[in-house]
Parts: structure tokens; C-alpha cells; sequence
């Protein structure tokens, strides 16, 4: 039942964006042929003519469109008609395709203000993180930190921890013996060999069974984990270098000790990157009783695990005052904009794979989810921010979707006269059957995803 309500406010969304078109062109005097939900591709479901309006619904319900009589060659009505859209100023055009993207922006601030007057209150978007229980073994050095159950998590490295996601980023990326070291440190240990081996030539393998002695060696810097990778916007990405296979076997060789007998085939460089990969510390500040209280470093095993079970309060904002209502709609739809724009950008940008994009069927999924556990109200924020998400998508300069006819409206204006139409039937062609392959993609992705649990 809930996946079926998500894919109901999904359709809506949908037939307020064409509804938006639609509307817009009847206000303005403008003639419409067809309005339909769902691509002209495969069966049509239903259809039926009102007035001198075609209704229909089709079989592949990923969109919908609004046609004019300048979209059908053999139209009846005359090419001079005011009727036709073609015909009516570039400022009427451009508010019929602007619309459907308005329409979608004010369906996202009406259900965000019905919802922060309906539940009182609305999400900040930040969690607060609390240690439940340390179940780590006896040995591992959480239990020497100073660390408490009860605990919130405040700060790691430096970070403000606002999520369960970003301490365990941070605890990932702080393997111990991961086989990747940093070169600032690896160079430090470097002069250190060297000083203490001065005979030994550091540009040339060191000759069979010499006497190496080896530096004592600290643990390896902390990371610093950007904050847009904290929130989940891009990947971590970071700056160190990766061992070797050889030079991680020599690692392993070298741990414990104090000398190192050469077999001929390792460079001082190599000793010096094989004792740079120890353990990683996380500096952790923890709130308790009111107090910030730094706790002594915590290292994360091999896994990356520290051994936490950690509990999650959503940070919420009360929603209770005219003026708490209408700054928190207006702070969350903003939040929510920028986390979207922040996400085509990544995306665009070739930060993330192809392979994490996700559409409707992950979506009603994931929706159903969210109304299943957390009630109606999430399930209506989620239905915003999917409307803020149509409104970006379509409103991007890409031919075939209302950006890119806008773009083509700018050109127009531009160059004081229309484009050939030829010309923008064959772009928009091309580029509507590469949203259908994308389309149906992004379908593919969601199903594996569903089939591999991933959803």
C-alpha cells in the first residue's frame, strides 16, 4: 500500500507538471490537440476526446506532454491562426514552457507548508549521533579512549558530525595497514632512514644481506574528509599513495622490529613506504552531560570498524508559529534545491558512475519505504523534493525537454528570428530517443539494485 501511494503522488507530480502547460496555453489563447501522461511509446491505455481536447494515457507512464496543433502536419487549423502557439510573442511562449516547471516548484512549497502546519515540525536535514553500545573486542583501543555509551558524537578530525554516515566515512577511510600511505609522511621517514643509514645509497637497491636500521615510526596522520563528502554530495576522494604489492609484503615483514636485512631487491624508498602504512587515528570529541570531552585516539581495525552501535536523532524544527511555518518551509525547500543542483553537478561532472543513477521503481520503492516507516509526512516531504527534482531536470537546456525549447525561445529572441523548425524537430529527435535510452537505463539500474537488496 505505501509503494502504491508513492506511485499516486509520483503521478501527480506528473500531471500538475503537464496540467501546468496546459493551463498556461488556455489562459494565454493558445490551442491545444492533446494532453496526455506518459511517452507515445508502446499501447495507449486510454484516450478520449473532450471538446476539442485528446485525452490519453500511455503504456510507458515515464512523462507526460502537452501537443499543439503546430505539432501535427495535417492539422486543420490555419498556419496564420492566433491559436497556434507558434504564432503567439516569444514572452506567452516562454511562460507556456515555463509552467510546468512553476507548477512543479509550487506543488513542492505547498506540501511542504501543508506539512509543516499538519505534523508542527520539519526536518533540519542534520542527526544527532549517539553512542547505544561499545562491542568491540577487549583489545581494541576504544576501550582506553574514554568513550561512554550515551555519548553524542560532536566531531571527528575536526569535522562537525551531523550524520551516522559521516563517522563511519571517516572510520572507512581510516583502515589500519590499508596500503596507502601519505607522502608528506612517507618523505619524513624517508630523511629518517637516511640519517640513519648514511652509507646506503638511496637511489639504488640495497645490496644483499645489509643491515638496515629502522626509525621509529609514529602513527600515520589523521584524514580530513571534505564536508560535501560528509554529507553524501560526492565521494571521498583521497590524496595518498597506494602500495605495492612487493612493498606491502614488506610491510607485513617489518612490523615489530628494529633492523632490516636487505634480500637485494627494495630501495630505502621502499622501506620508507612499507613503515609509513600503520594505523590512522580518529580524534573524536563527544558531547556528555553538556561538556565537550576529547577523547584519547581511537583506531579503526583493518575493516575500518571501530566498534560502535550507534543510534541516530533526527534533528527536527519545530513548525509551531506563522513564522517558524513559512521560514521552515522556505528553509527547507531551499536546503533540498541545493542538494539536488549539487547532485546533477556531480553527475554531470563525471564524479559519480552511471551506475548509481536511480529512477521511478527506485523511487516508489524507496518512497514506499519511507512512508511505511516513518508515516505519511515524510512521504510527502520525499513527493517535494521529487517535484523540486522534475522542475531541475526539465527546466536543464537540453533539446526535448522545456529547458531546452526555452534555450531554442533565447535564441529566437537573440537573433530576431524563429530557428528553423527542421532543425530543432531532428535535434530534439535525437536527443528525446537518448532520454529514452537513458530512461530506460536508469530502469535497469533500479531493478538490479532491487534484486541485489541494494534498495
Amino acid at each position: 500500500m505505501s509503494i502504491i501511494i508513492m506511485i499516486l503522488l509520483i503521478s501527480l507530480l506528473i500531471l500538475v507538471h503537464e496540467a501546468g502547460h496546459f493551463l498556461a496555453a488556455r489562459a494565454l489563447g493558445i490551442k491545444v490537440s492533446k494532453f496526455a501522461i506518459g511517452f507515445p511509446i508502446g499501447p495507449t491505455l486510454w484516450s478520449k476526446k473532450i471538446g476539442d481536447v485528446e485525452y490519453l494515457i500511455h503504456a510507458c507512464v515515464l512523462g507526460g506532454y502537452v501537443a499543439f496543433p503546430d505539432d501535427d502536419k495535417d492539422s486543420d487549423l490555419p498556419v496564420d491562426s492566433q491559436d497556434r502557439f507558434m504564432n503567439k510573442p516569444i514572452w506567452q511562449r516562454m511562460i507556456v514552457i515555463s509552467a510546468g516547471v512553476i507548477a512543479n516548484i509550487i506543488t513542492a512549497f505547498v506540501l511542504v507548508f501543508i506539512t509543516a502546519i499538519a505534523w508542527g515540525q520539519l526536518p533540519s536535514g542534520d542527526y544527532q549521533v549517539y553512542i547505544n553500545k561499545i562491542a568491540a573486542p577487549k583489545e581494541a583501543s576504544i576501550w582506553q579512549s574514554g568513550l561512554k555509551n550515551g555519548d553524542r558524537i560532536i566531531k571527528v578530525n575536526g569535522s562537525e558530525i551531523n550524520s551516522s554516515y559521516a563517522l563511519t566515512l571517516y572510520a572507512q577511510n581510516s583502515k589500519s595497514y590499508d596500503g596507502k600511505i601519505d607522502e608528506i609522511f612517507a618523505n619524513n621517514n624517508l630523511e629518517k632512514l637516511k640519517k640513519s643509514n648514511p652509507k646506503i645509497d638511496e637511489n639504488n637497491l640495497i645490496k644483499l644481506n645489509t643491515i638496515v636500521k629502522l626509525p621509529q615510526v609514529g602513527n600515520e596522520p589523521t584524514i580530513k574528509v571534505e564536508d560535501t563528502a560528509l554529507k553524501g554530495y560526492n565521494p571521498y576522494k583521497d590524496a595518498q599513495i597506494s602500495l605495492s604489492e612487493d612493498q606491502i609484503g614488506l610491510r607485513d615483514s617489518l612490523k615489530n622490529k628494529s633492523i632490516y636485512v636487505s634480500d637485494g631487491t627494495v630501495t630505502l624508498k621502499d622501506i620508507a613506504y612499507a613503515i609509513s602504512d600503520s594505523i590512522k587515528p580518529l580524534n573524536i570529541t563527544v558531547l556528555r552531560n553538556g561538556t565537550e570531552v576529547e577523547l584519547s585516539p581511537i583506531y579503526p581495525d583493518e575493516k575500518g570498524v571501530i566498534g560502535v552501535m550507534l543510534e541516530n536523532r533526527q534533528v527536527l524544527m519545530p513548525t509551531n508559529t506563522p513564522k517558524t511555518i513559512i521560514k521552515g518551509t522556505f528553509d527547507y525547500i531551499w536546503e533540498q534545491t541545493y542538494t539536488l543542483c549539487y547532485g546533477f553537478y556531480v553527475l554531470f561532472a563525471g564524479k559519480v558512475p552511471a551506475s548509481s543513477m536511480h529512477g521511478i521503481v527506485a523511487i516508489a520503492k524507496v518512497g514506499g519505504d519511507v512512508i511505511h516507516n516513518n508515516g505519511i509526512f515524510s512521504g510527502l516531504l520525499l513527493t517535494a523534493m521529487i517535484s523540486i527534482d522534475l522542475a531541475i531536470l526539465n527546466f536543464l537546456p537540453i533539446p526535448a525537454l522545456d529547458g531546452g525549447h526555452f534555450m531554442f525561445l533565447i535564441i529566437e529572441k537573440l537573433r530576431r528570428k524563429p530557428v528553423d523548425e527542421k532543425t530543432i524537430e531532428k535535434i530534439s529527435s535525437i536527443f528525446f530517443m537518448l532520454l529514452i535510452v537513458l530512461a530506460f537505463l536508469i530502469i535497469f539500474n533500479d531493478i538490479y539494485a532491487l534484486l541485489k537488496h541494494q534498495l
